[in-house]
């Protein structure tokens, strides 16, 4: 029963799209399914051409409606189409029976398939002007063009818009397709390409669009890109009637406050704010077109369509030299005007100049950088972003697992993967189940288990490389793997204390890092020379020889003495107690108890007696009070040291 009460109508979130060759009827068969007429344009009237993009609402007899899109069939206005066709899950590719199949007849299903769009049929168009048979042979041709294609075996059906036959069973084929078509996901955060913009009185800036992620409502604050701009949404339609909230697969128009619409132009995108940025290099996955006369060579001009956006720059082969007729590659495209785009859009590349339809494929990624050609690094993170597309727990892994050496903020990983914090987090937390993900330091920070595997590695790696280069040392100070590494100083410090907890090394006082099963074999004079040194600091006591009068009366050189006070200070059998001051462990504990006992007796420290207990001097006993101090066994207290509570 058809559904008269247009208050009873339930918007579905898919979009229905024209495709074929001009002059096929495109516009006459959407006026005559929906009684609106998609040539907006009086120029469009007048030369009985569609030029640019049309729009029209059509009410299903169950009582759904959907959004109809109509493009220009023109081959100099393919940009056009390709605007209007990234919005379209269902396809109508029309093909008038005296005409049959034409080239943009080929080049709009060429497109649609490089855009994704997965399911469609076949309207012959214009029967009423041929004989039966003509009409036989047109179906023929329509169905050899669309084999191998997402159309073959697709319902044809033969009608005319003028006479009306055939209008019912398409109208019917067309709510049963609708039904069966899965419903634009509104996961993620809301963004919409912008197909037109202008200024209407008394209301400001409107854009219009089919938005492809997303939820938004009225009051929410949306962000304009590539210019920055940020307005409040006044008011929405979907499918020209008002309404609060529009969602991912409505054809929207919204009415921005505070938004200038001389600054908007098709191509630009309207989202929620702080998710996207322009970005001028995409890494992407490209398939040539099968009919091809050439190859796509490195460095070729061309122009890149996705969304609503119409970019110029070149392409950069990273795996291959050339993509041949049907083959794919990976490839990054470096642009000469920004696009705002994310992980799994779907584009078109046509050749600069002469315009001509190169291929299609996904966008892989964002690239912060140039990316070298036939890198296996690039081309496996690009490979495993591929794989990832389609499943946003998929796709987070995949951005977990390219930050090797470092981990990410819930807030920077919510921008990568175009979702709030919330999503993110419950993703999060289903990789964590699944032991591929964790946060194993303070806040809301995340690593892939295998990335931090790697982290774990690269700093064993750099303490190994640095006591490979200082084989008498067996403690690393930590600011040595800080520069080997890069890490920066919080991460390196949940990295260390992972592998002390695997026991491969110990963390002591000082910033030093002691590894596990150590052991150091000297050579005869190295170990005579350790035992020499070792027993002039003990005899000593607490007034030890510098350095300089231990090599001059061992008679060696003062970088072989300074490694051998190295050595004896990685064993604790010596420490430093301040500039060219080391004092034996004997002696530093002596003299530890000696401080005790002093504040003990005296309520604080009486420095002569101490110094006649010590049998030192002022030189000595001032660096090693001042040891004491930093240790946190005393501290100054009105001119005076005393012991510090516990």
């Amino acid at each position: 029963m058809r559904v008269t009460d247009p208050r009873a109508l339930v918007i579905q979130p898919i979009v229905i799209g024209t495709a074929g060759h001009i002059d096929h009827g495109k516009s006459t068969l959407v006026k005559a399914l929906t009684g609106t007429d998609p040539d907006r344009w009086q120029e469009e009237k007048d030369r009985g051409m569609t030029i640019d993009l049309g729009f029209a609402r059509m009410d299903l007899p169950d009582g759904r409606r959907v959004g109809i899109v109509d493009v220009p069939g023109h081959e100099r206005f393919i940009r056009n189409m390709v605007a209007g066709a990234s919005g379209i899950d269902l396809v109508m590719l029309v093909v008038a029976a005296d005409d049959g199949v034409m080239p943009q007849t080929r080049e709009h299903l060429a497109i649609m398939q490089m855009l994704g769009v997965a399911h469609g049929f076949v309207a012959l168009t214009k029967i009423d002007l041929v004989e039966e048979d003509m009409v036989a042979l047109a179906e023929e041709d329509v169905r050899e063009a669309v084999e191998g294609t997402f159309l073959e075996g697709a319902p044809i059906l033969r009608v005319s818009a003028i006479t009306g036959e055939g209008l019912e069973a398409l109208q019917t084929l067309l709510c049963e397709m609708a039904a069966q078509a899965e419903p634009r996901s509104a996961e993620g955060v809301f963004r919409m390409p912008i197909q037109r913009v202008f200024s209407a009185r008394g209301f400001g800036t409107i854009l219009t669009g089919i938005p492809v992620s997303g939820t938004v409502a009225v009051g929410e604050t949306l962000e304009v890109l590539p210019s920055g701009q940020k307005g409040k949404v006044r008011g929405i339609q979907a499918y020209h009637e008002p309404t609060d909230r529009a969602r991912a697969g409505h054809s929207t128009a919204l009415n921005l406050a505070d938004v200038d619409h001389h600054r908007v132009a098709r191509g630009d995108v309207v989202a929620t704010s702080g998710f996207f940025k322009p970005v001028k290099m995409v890494g992407a996955r490209l398939t040539a077109l099968a009919s091809l006369d050439r190859p796509i060579t490195n460095r070729m001009a061309v122009r890149v369509h996705t969304g609503t956006a119409d970019s110029r720059g070149e392409i950069v082969l990273l795996d291959v030299d050339e993509i041949g007729p049907g083959a794919s590659g990976l490839v990054q495209f470096r642009m000469d005007e920004p696009l705002v785009c994310a992980a799994g859009d779907a584009f078109v590349v046509r050749l600069a100049s002469p315009a001509l339809t190169l291929g299609g494929g996904v966008i892989l990624e964002e690239s912060r950088y140039r990316l070298k050609r036939f890198k296996g690094f690039v081309i496996d993170e690009l490979e495993r972003q591929a794989r990832s597309l389609g499943s946003a727990e998929a796709l987070l892994e995949a951005q977990l697992a390219r930050a090797t050496g470092r981990w990410v903020a819930l807030e920077a990983l919510a921008v990568e993967l175009k979702r709030d914090k919330r999503e993110t987090r419950e993703l999060l937390e289903q990789l964590r189940a699944k032991e591929k993900a964790l946060s194993p330091g303070p806040g809301e920070r995340w690593i892939h288990v295998e990335a931090f595997e790697v982290s774990l590695a690269e700093a064993q790696d750099a303490i190994s490389g640095w006591l490979a280069e200082n084989p008498l040392r067996q403690v690393v100070d930590v600011r040595e793997v800080r520069s080997r590494t890069d890490f920066e100083p919080a991460f390196l410090s949940v990295v260390l204390e992972e592998l002390e907890r695997r026991g491969e090394l110990r963390l002591e006082p000082g910033g030093l890092i002691r590894p596990a099963g150590r052991a150091i074999e000297l050579d005869e004079e190295t170990a005579a020379l350790r035992t020499a040194v070792l027993a002039r600091v003990c005899e000593a006591r607490f007034q030890p020889p510098s350095k300089a009068e231990l090599a001059e009366s061992l008679g060696c050189a003062p970088d072989v003495l300074g490694k051998i006070f190295e050595l004896l200070v990685d064993e604790t059998l010596i420490t430093r107690v301040g500039g060219d001051l080391f004092l034996a462990r004997e002696s530093l504990d002596e003299a530890r108890a000696a401080i005790v006992a002093n504040c003990t007796e005296h309520g604080q420290l009486e420095i002569p007696a101490l110094r006649d207990r010590l049998g030192t001097t002022r030189k000595y006993l001032i660096p090693l009070l001042e040891h004491f101090d930093a240790e946190g066994l005393t501290l100054r207290q009105r001119g005076n040291r005393v012991l510090k509570r516990r």
